[in-house]
């Protein structure tokens, strides 16, 4: 993790800084008004990673200065965490110092939290971890009230569980997330709920089916499921597979299929070019698939991808990158009107911005 300046004084200045960029950035399109989703000022962050120092007898939490992994920050005190890994984190330390067990050859501390209060720990070292570790985690995990990891090389020591179970509220709906350790959620769980409420908004009277390419764990696909007939979501991640499909039967959620397939794989599944046996007791040819909603990487979407997003009525696209936003752009909007166009401060005091685009049919 890199270091950043929390400066509340500072928050409306830098996001209109942002919102100017991105007005540039895009100059070339015709675009709709820029809708502003905002971030805590503080205390924002439920997933994060800090490297452990050892000097001496002393250990500590360090951060590096962006691009310059040699310079190393230490941290005691952290204002961008959610609150619950703040108000334990050092702490944490304080109990891990005197432990050789515990400390040795501890080089990071992982922290996954959620807004309705759960917070899992990972403890990963350099060295093979025993029973002696697990008498003593088991004290760090009853103390703290936490989920707590160990992972050392090619190893990985579950005390109970390795998951946390995030609550959200969305227009007065409470939907459940399993979120797994070392895997992706979205960091910023105030900002990831305007997300999801503006691709409701987005996409309201779409009507049909959906596509979804990158669903991860259901972050977007559970609610969205309220909006179409059907919601058909890929997803190449394992773990994001298992934890969709236990948050689809944990919420009740009939009309979702999750499929573990790449999004180039399934875009030529759906282009009749190849047949999968993963998909061919989907029923896709009995789909009336109006919409697709794409969060890819920051890479973007691939060529043939784009292509075949561009058959879709409706395009709900949610990016990390507007730069590769852009790009995929360029050719979108050859064949399809810019009507939405939302950013999101997932990461407030950094240069980092995820934005939304809802594109119709011209």
């Amino acid at each position: 993790m890199s270091i950043s300046v929390v400066a509340p004084e500072l928050y409306e200045t830098q996001l209109a800084d942002k919102k100017a960029g991105v007005i540039k950035l895009f100059s070339c399109f015709d675009l709709p008004d820029i809708e502003v989703y905002e971030s805590p000022r503080s205390h924002y962050r439920m997933r994060c990673e800090f490297r452990v120092w050892h000097e001496e007898d002393d250990l500590f939490y360090v951060m590096f200065e962006k691009g310059n992994n040699s310079v190393r920050i230490r941290i005691d005190h952290c204002p961008m965490v959610a609150k619950r890994i703040h108000d334990m984190m050092f702490k944490l330390l304080e109990e891990i110092r005197p432990s050789e067990v515990l400390r040795r050859k501890l080089f990071q501390i992982d922290f996954l939290s959620t807004l309705s209060g759960e917070l899992l720990v990972t403890l990963l070292y350099h060295r093979p971890l025993a029973d002696d570790w697990i008498e003593e985690a088991k004290k760090l995990k009853e103390k703290f009230n936490i989920q707590l990891v160990g992972r050392s090389r090619k190893a990985k020591i579950l005390l109970d569980q390795d998951f946390v179970i995030e609550t959200l509220d969305i227009n007065g709906r409470d939907y459940i997330y399993k979120q797994v350790e070392n895997s992706f959620s979205q960091p910023n769980g105030e900002v990831c709920r305007h997300m999801i409420k503006w691709a409701l908004d987005a996409t309201q009277g779409a009507g049909g089916d959906m596509v979804e390419l990158y669903c991860g764990n259901g972050n977007f696909t559970l609610p969205m499921a309220q909006n179409f007939r059907r919601v058909v979501a890929t997803e190449i991640s394992k773990t994001s597979v298992r934890a969709a499909q236990y948050n689809i039967e944990a919420n009740g959620i009939e009309n979702v299929d999750v499929v573990r397939i790449s999004s180039e794989e399934f875009s030529q599944v759906l282009s009749g070019a190849v047949e999968k046996r993963r998909t061919k007791d989907l029923g896709l040819d009995r789909c009336d698939f109006t919409t697709v909603l794409v969060d890819p990487p920051r890479s973007g979407l691939d060529d043939e991808t784009v292509k075949q997003v561009q058959s879709y009525e409706n395009i709900l696209y949610i990016s990390c990158n507007p730069e590769t936003l852009k790009l995929n752009l360029e050719t979108l909007t050859q064949t399809h009107e810019l009507k939405r166009f939302a950013i999101f401060d997932q990461f407030p005091y950094t240069e980092h911005l995820e934005c939304g685009v809802y594109l119709t049919r011209k």
